[in-house]
């Protein structure tokens, strides 16, 4: 599938352009000195006070002569400029006339332009802003976030796991990195637990793996490995939802998603690394061959895990992969998926759930996260829940006989397939907007993708490139 339009809402530096202000309430005085007294006197006539989100258009003779953004009292962040798009008038062309904004003003500007239209077009052209110099970074992480938004939104039988394993080929192809695609007996024998999740699926289950490294590196260089949730329709298998639970399990592959974004980014943007992603592609189906509640599957590390809820899924595929990637003893171990309902009870869904057993690694995240304006927030690896997943036949359950702390619970099943010692957070995410707000339209999202590169490139630095 056709992923990532070009990003269709900026024009190039030579287009003709309107001036954008964007000003608060405090420096609308130094702003209608440098107006024109036409507009200044516009704006005072209008009552524009500079609040966030308030827009004005200033005329002349000729018609627009520029536009106005108030920004509040507040921290300018992305948000501020993620209306632009589609409130300037459709088709327009803009310059920003505000200094030190400008990678807010990119990355808010395109966030907010993004529209899946791949089966019915925008109802309108965006507005189009000439991208200053330097915000190649901006730009990349906004074209990175839309191929993830376009993963998350596609319609179920237009992404199967063979479509989203396609994906991790064609960015692999697109950078010189390394793909397999891993399935049949391969997969059998390699990931029991995946391909048990998949395997009443007349779409077949597969692994894809991707391997790069920076151009130039030892083979000494620190590794990342990646490990994406990819459960591309979550029927809750034999413990069947009920119909209004599936309505958004198009996206209980968000968590892939969201690392293929991030794999682009790691790659697009040379950060000194070598990378391990894995995708598990999966769809968890209902047939007479279906893995059933109480069934004992064995897994990769050689655990054994009972099954007391076939909709508690995502962990077994995750447990495969992230066992998988331990083998690689890498520097640094990130997962990331749909994976509870629990986390968003808990948070709401604006906020990942982060658990790790790292202080410092903890730190790190949630400190990105702010800076991104991509926020975390940390939940406990409680010890004392760890029994909840005893099981009388198998080393672990799948669940928790108990109707709680399920996120945490979830967070404690993984853990069990990482060695102690190594450095490894999991992202438990919602990956979907609720609703329409500026910057965030309604639909999938590359939640934490901000975040974690913020992170990688605090903990592993960069190389001179493009965006840097």
């Amino acid at each position: 599938m056709t992923l990532g339009a070009s990003l269709d809402c900026l024009a190039p530096p030579e287009a003709p352009a309107l001036p954008l202000h964007a000003v608060t309430p405090a420096g609308l005085e130094a702003l209608r000195a440098r107006l024109a007294p036409a507009a200044a006197g516009f704006l005072d006539a209008s009552g524009f006070s500079g609040a966030a989100q308030e827009l004005r258009l200033l005329p002349g003779g000729e018609g627009i002569t520029g536009a106005v953004l108030g920004l509040g009292e507040g921290e300018v962040t992305p948000w501020s400029f993620g209306s632009l798009a589609t409130a300037l008038p459709a088709g327009s062309t803009w310059t920003l006339a505000a200094p030190g904004m400008a990678d807010a003003a990119v990355l808010g500007w395109c966030l907010g332009a993004y529209r899946y239209s791949r089966f019915r077009p925008a109802p309108r052209p965006p507005a189009r802003l000439v991208a200053p110099p330097g915000t190649e970074r901006a730009r990349a992480i906004a074209e990175a976030s839309w191929k993830a938004r376009d993963l998350i939104n596609a319609p179920p039988n237009h992404l199967g796991p063979a479509e989203l394993a396609g994906a991790v080929e064609s960015l692999a192809a697109a950078h010189g990195a390394r793909c397999e695609i891993i399935e049949g007996a391969r997969l059998q024998d390699g990931f029991p637990a995946l391909a048990a999740v998949g395997q009443a699926s007349p779409r077949a289950p597969r692994v894809a793996m991707l391997d790069w490294a920076a151009p130039g590196l030892s083979a000494g260089a620190p590794l990342v490995a990646l490990c994406g949730k990819g459960v591309c329709f979550d029927t809750g298998g034999l413990d069947l939802k009920p119909a209004a639970g599936m309505l958004r399990m198009k996206k209980d592959m968000g968590g892939a998603a969201i690392l293929l974004g991030l794999a682009e980014l790691v790659m697009r943007l040379r950060l000194p690394v070598r990378l391990l992603l894995l995708v598990g592609a999966v769809e968890n189906a209902v047939a007479g061959n279906a893995f059933r509640p109480l069934d004992v599957l064995r897994t990769r590390a050689g655990l054994t895990v009972e099954v007391g809820n076939t909709d508690a899924e995502g962990r077994l595929v995750l447990a495969d992969l992230l066992a998988c990637a331990a083998e690689r003893a890498p520097a640094l171990l990130l997962d990331c998926a749909t994976l509870t309902g629990a986390a968003r009870v808990a948070l709401g869904p604006d906020l990942p759930a982060l658990f790790t057993p790292d202080e410092g690694l903890a730190a790190l995240l949630l400190e990105a996260g702010a800076a991104a304006h991509d926020p975390l927030w940390r939940l406990p690896l409680h010890a004392g829940y760890d029994s909840w997943l005893d099981s009388t036949v198998a080393d672990v359950n799948n669940i928790s006989g108990r109707p709680m702390a399920g996120a945490i619970i979830g967070g404690l099943f993984l853990r069990r397939f990482v060695p102690s010692g190594l450095r490894w957070a999991h992202l438990d995410v919602y990956a979907w907007n609720d609703t329409n707000r500026p910057g965030r339209p309604e639909g999938g999202e590359a939640q934490g993708l901000r975040t974690l590169l913020n992170a990688l490139e605090t903990l592993f630095g960069g190389i001179p490139g493009p965006g840097r």
